[in-house]
C-alpha cells in the first residue's frame, strides 16, 4: 500500500491551521501566475484614483514585479490594514449586491506577500513623508516612515519562493510576458483615461498615453495604439441604450477581421471582462458577414446599476451574471447589426493595402509589375486576338433596379476594348460620365469575366462580381421574408430532384420551413422529392444544385447548433443559414461576361444594399485604390 494512502488511513484531531499556512493555501486562489498579481495591483492603483500607471517585470514577473501609481495613497493606519485578510476600503456599505470597483476582496495583498517579498512604501497628498512596510512569506515587518510622491510603489521579488512547488507550473518567462501585457492591453482599453506603462527587459516601455479628453474621438485613439494604427480608419462607432443598460463604443468592418477572439474587448462598468454570454452575442452578430473560423475586432463599453450585474461570480471577476442577460444579448446584437447598416457599402483598407503592396515594383509574390519592355510577353501590335468569347446562361435572377430581369444575357457582349483617340482628340466629354460621381464610381471594364473596374472621383474600385451579387442577393430574399413571403415562381414541368433516402426524409422534414423561403417541394417516392416553385429571385439555374445546396445547408445545422447569442430566435438563424446557401447558388458567377449597363446597376445596388461590403462568407466584395496611391506606384509623387 502506498505511503500517501497509508497517511490517510492514520487518525488525527481536527486541528486549526496557522494563519501563514491559511494564507498561502488562499494564494492559491488569487495568485495564479505573475499576471495574476500585475491584475490585482493594477486594479487597486486603479480604484485609488491613479491617472498613471507604470508596471516593471523582470523574468516574466517571477523575478520582480513593480506597480507604481499616482493615486490617493495610504496612511501608516491603512497600511497596516491593508496586508491583513479581509480588509479592504472598497466595500462601505457591505452590499455585496452593488459593487463599484474592481478590487474588494481584500485578499491580494496578504495572499501575495505570503508567497513572495511584498514591499508597500504609500503617501497621502496631505502627508508630509510616506510609510513603508514589508511582508515576507506571510511575516508582517513593522511599518516605518519614508520618502516617496503622493501615490503608492508595490514591489513584488522572487514570487513563489515560499511556495516553490507552483514554479514548475510557470510557463516561460516569453509565455508570462505576453500573459501580462495582455492584462495591461484589456485595462488600457477600459480605460482611456489613464497613463499605462508597462517595462521589460526586453527593450523600450509599452506607453499607452492618456486621453484627457473623454468621448468616442479620444476612445478611437486609444484603441488606436491598443489595437494597431489599421483599426480606427476600419472601425464604426457604436452607441445605444435600452432599459437601464448603455452600449458604447467601436467595432470593426466584417472585412476586417483576425484568427482569434483576443481582439474583441468588452468592459462592464469599467471593468475589462470576458464573458461567454457577451462573445456569443458578438458572434452571433457577425453570423452572416463572417465566416466562421475568423474573428471580429471590437471595443464595446457596457454599463448599467451595479445591482443589474453580478462580479463575483468568478474568482478572477473575468466573468459576469446579468439579471437580465436576454437584454443585454438582444443589445449588443441590435446595436452591431444597426452600426454595420449605418456603415453603408464599406470594405476594410487593408485589401487596398495588400493590394498595392503587391503591385509595388520589384515585390516578390503572386504579382509583380515590371518597369521594362521585357516584362510584356508579347508587343503590341504583333497580331494577338483575345479568345473567342464563351457562351453564358442567363443570371440568376439579378436585374438592375426598375428594370425587368428579362434581357440580362440575351447574346454574349463583346469584349470591352480600348482604342486610341486621334491625336489632338478631347475626350473628356466622352468619358465624363454621371455615375463617377457614386461612392462606387463609374464601371469601366471587366477583367477575366470576373472583376470589375470602376472609376471614381478620385480613384478605382475593384469588385468581385460573384461575391457582391451573392450578398445582394442574400439581403433581398431576407427582406422579401421579413415583409411577409419569398415572391416564388412556379416550374411549368415540376422537377424530380433525386438522392439518399435519408437525405429526401430530411427536406421533406423540413418542406413548411422551406416553403416560407419560396422552395416549395414533396415527397416523391423513396429517395426522390418533387420541386414544384423555388425563389423568383433565383430562377434561371440549375433546380437540382438548388435543392442540393439546401439540403447541404440543412445537414450542417445553419447556425441552429452555432454561436448562442444570434439575431433571432433559432429557426430564423436556421432560415438565413438556408437563404445565404440558396443565395451562393442564385448569383452572377464567376467568368459570366457583363454589359455595362448590368455592371453599373450592380454598383447601384450594392450602394443603397447594406453589409454590401463583404459577401455572405466574410470576404470582401470590393476594394477601393486611391487615386493619390496609384500615382506613387509610377512615382508620380
Amino acid at each position: 500500500m502506498s505511503a500517501p494512502l497509508d497517511l490517510l488511513r492514520q487518525r488525527a484531531s481536527v486541528r486549526r491551521l496557522d494563519s501563514i499556512l491559511v494564507d498561502r493555501i488562499a494564494a492559491g486562489e488569487v495568485v495564479e501566475r505573475p499576471a495574476s498579481v500585475v491584475k490585482e495591483l493594477v486594479e487597486n492603483a486603479i480604484d485609488a484614483g491613479a491617472t498613471s500607471v507604470e508596471v516593471t517585470i523582470e523574468a516574466g514577473g517571477r523575478r520582480l514585479i513593480r506597480v507604481i501609481d499616482d493615486g490617493h495613497g495610504m496612511g501608516p493606519e491603512d497600511l497596516e490594514l491593508a496586508v491583513e485578510r479581509h480588509a479592504t476600503s472598497k466595500l462601505p456599505d457591505g452590499d455585496l449586491g452593488r459593487i463599484v470597483s474592481l478590487g474588494f476582496r481584500g485578499e491580494a495583498l496578504p495572499s501575495i506577500g505570503a508567497v513572495a517579498r511584498l514591499a508597500i512604501t504609500s503617501r497621502r497628498a496631505e502627508d508630509r513623508e510616506g510609510t513603508s512596510l514589508v511582508v515576507e512569506a506571510g511575516i508582517k515587518g513593522r511599518s516605518r516612515p519614508a520618502p516617496g510622491p503622493r501615490g503608492t510603489r508595490i514591489e513584488v521579488s522572487d514570487l513563489f519562493a515560499a511556495t516553490p512547488a507552483r514554479l514548475k507550473f510557470l510557463k516561460s518567462d516569453r509565455a508570462e510576458t505576453a500573459a501580462i501585457s495582455e492584462i495591461l492591453r484589456r485595462l488600457a482599453v477600459a480605460r482611456p483615461d489613464i497613463r499605462f506603462t508597462l517595462r521589460t527587459e526586453s527593450g523600450s516601455p509599452a506607453v499607452f498615453p492618456a486621453e484627457s479628453e473623454p468621448g468616442p474621438a479620444a476612445h478611437l485613439r486609444r484603441l488606436g495604439v491598443v489595437l494597431g494604427a489599421d483599426f480606427p480608419p476600419n472601425a464604426v462607432p457604436l452607441s445605444l441604450a435600452r432599459e437601464g443598460v448603455s452600449l458604447e463604443g467601436h467595432i470593426g468592418l466584417p472585412t476586417f477581421h483576425r484568427g482569434a477572439a483576443s481582439h474583441v474587448h468588452f468592459s462592464v462598468n469599467g471593468r475589462p471582462v470576458r464573458d461567454r454570454l457577451l462573445l456569443g452575442a458578438v458572434r452571433g452578430a457577425y453570423a452572416d458577414t463572417m465566416s466562421s473560423d475568423r474573428h471580429p475586432v471590437l471595443a464595446l463599453a457596457l454599463a448599467c446599476a451595479p445591482d443589474l450585474v453580478d462580479v463575483n461570480v468568478h474568482p478572477a471577476k473575468t466573468e459576469v451574471r446579468f439579471r437580465d442577460p436576454g437584454l443585454v444579448r438582444a443589445l449588443v446584437v441590435s446595436a452591431i447589426h444597426e452600426s454595420l447598416r449605418r456603415a453603408g457599402a464599406r470594405s476594410a483598407t487593408t485589401g487596398a493595402a495588400q493590394a498595392l503592396d503587391a503591385l509595388r515594383p520589384g515585390t516578390a509574390g503572386p504579382f509583380q509589375v515590371h518597369s521594362g519592355a521585357s516584362a510584356f510577353a508579347r508587343p503590341i501590335g504583333t497580331g494577338y486576338r483575345p479568345a473567342a468569347t464563351p457562351s453564358f446562361a442567363a443570371p440568376a435572377g439579378y436585374h438592375a433596379p426598375g428594370r425587368a430581369a428579362a434581357g440580362l444575357g440575351e447574346a454574349p457582349q463583346a469584349l470591352f476594348a480600348t482604342e486610341l483617340a486621334p491625336p489632338g482628340a478631347d475626350l473628356r466629354e466622352e468619358t465624363a460620365e454621371p455615375e463617377s460621381d457614386h461612392p462606387l464610381g463609374a464601371a469601366r471594364a471587366q477583367l477575366h469575366e470576373t472583376y470589375i473596374v470602376a472609376q471614381t472621383a478620385d480613384g478605382i474600385v475593384i469588385v468581385d462580381q460573384h461575391a457582391a451579387h451573392e450578398r445582394l442577393v442574400y439581403e433581398r430574399l431576407k427582406r422579401e421574408r421579413m415583409e411577409g413571403g419569398i415572391a416564388r415562381q412556379g416550374l411549368l414541368i415540376p422537377d424530380v430532384v433525386e438522392m439518399s433516402p435519408a437525405e429526401a426524409d430530411r427536406l421533406i422534414a423540413a418542406s413548411e420551413d422551406l416553403e416560407r423561403l419560396g422552395l416549395t417541394l414533396e415527397a416523391f417516392g423513396p429517395g426522390a422529392v418533387l420541386v414544384r416553385a423555388i425563389p423568383s429571385a433565383l430562377s434561371g439555374g440549375s433546380v437540382r444544385n438548388l435543392v442540393l445546396d439546401v439540403l447541404d445547408a440543412l445537414e450542417a445545422g445553419g447556425v441552429e447548433e452555432g454561436a448562442p447569442g444570434g439575431s433571432g430566435d433559432p429557426l430564423t438563424r436556421r432560415l438565413d443559414a438556408v437563404l445565404s446557401r440558396m443565395s451562393c447558388h442564385g448569383s452572377i458567377r464567376a467568368g459570366r461576361r457583363l454589359r455595362p449597363e448590368e455592371m453599373n446597376a450592380l454598383l447601384r445596388e450594392m450602394e443603397v444594399t447594406e453589409n454590401s461590403g463583404q459577401c455572405n462568407h466574410g470576404r470582401p466584395t470590393f476594394v477601393t485604390l486611391k487615386l493619390s496611391d496609384i500615382e506613387r506606384l509610377f512615382g508620380r509623387r
